[in-house]
């Protein structure tokens, strides 16, 4: 009986989802980004824009484009779309850019994203949470080599690659004081310049892009939790068989 309510407790333990030990905490506190990993428009969209807007830099090397049939896409739609004139279904999501270029130009290689929503993980939230923040608070700071800083990730190498999207932003601050020293609290933003987005349309344009980097992270996760769910209700009921089994044997054996 205590064997099996540890193997009980241990595939419970299986579905929790899996928290890195390590995540950035700078900056401001993370907003909460909506579940859109079960919303297959919303990822087709997503997968859209990480191609159009991410793939140039960033690889997702542990990714096929054939899995994107996953969330919808059909083969000739995967090719129609989103694949560049030199890639094959089959591929795997490389970057176009040249490492030692990506070196030169941002100091460091675009790291790549297959894992990034699990690896941001952390105290603030979820990587989705890290994610869907980090893309929605850049800025324009000339003293930068990009042009761009961020709120979520101070002096970020990386540019705003959505920035026509969005338009240009800049944050507002208000001094206040705090055990006798004067700190800048952010308030919110000052819209410089419109994008080709509402602010409500891009935020639902980087939800799934946050969702497609969730799913890309896991792709068999809905799975998973779906299968998983229903061993757990086959060994609750097996356990309850289990024990009124056992009662029936021994209860002429005193």
């Amino acid at each position: 009986m205590k064997k099996l309510l540890l193997s009980l407790a241990l595939s419970v333990a299986a579905l929790l989802p899996v928290v890195p030990a390590h995540a950035a905490t700078q900056g401001i506190a993370w907003d909460k980004a909506p579940e859109m990993t079960n919303d297959l428009p919303s990822l087709q969209t997503g997968a859209k824009l990480f191609v159009n807007y991410c793939l140039g830099c960033h690889s997702a090397s542990f990714m096929r484009y054939n899995r994107l049939r996953d969330i919808g896409l059909t083969e000739q739609q995967i090719k129609d779309n989103l694949l560049f004139t030199t890639d094959k279904v089959g591929d795997t999501m490389k970057a176009a850019i040249d490492p030692k270029q990506a070196k030169d130009w941002f100091g460091a290689n675009p790291p790549d994203l297959t894992l990034v929503a699990r690896s941001r993980s952390g105290a603030g939230g979820t990587g989705a949470d890290y994610l869907y923040t980090f893309l929605r608070t850049f800025y324009r700071d000339p003293s930068q080599a990009t042009g761009w800083n961020n709120l979520v990730f101070p002096a970020v190498g990386m540019p705003h690659a959505l920035w026509q999207l969005q338009g240009e932003r800049e944050p507002v601050f208000e001094k206040v004081s705090e055990h006798g020293h004067d700190v800048q609290v952010f308030k919110g933003w000052k819209q410089v310049s419109p994008g080709t987005m509402t602010p409500a349309e891009y935020d639902a344009a980087v939800a799934g892009l946050v969702g497609y980097l969730q799913w890309m992270a896991e792709p068999a996760q809905n799975t998973r939790v779906r299968v998983g769910v229903w061993v757990l209700l086959f060994l609750l009921g097996f356990t309850v068989i289990a024990w009124r089994l056992n009662a029936a044997f021994w209860k002429d054996v005193k």
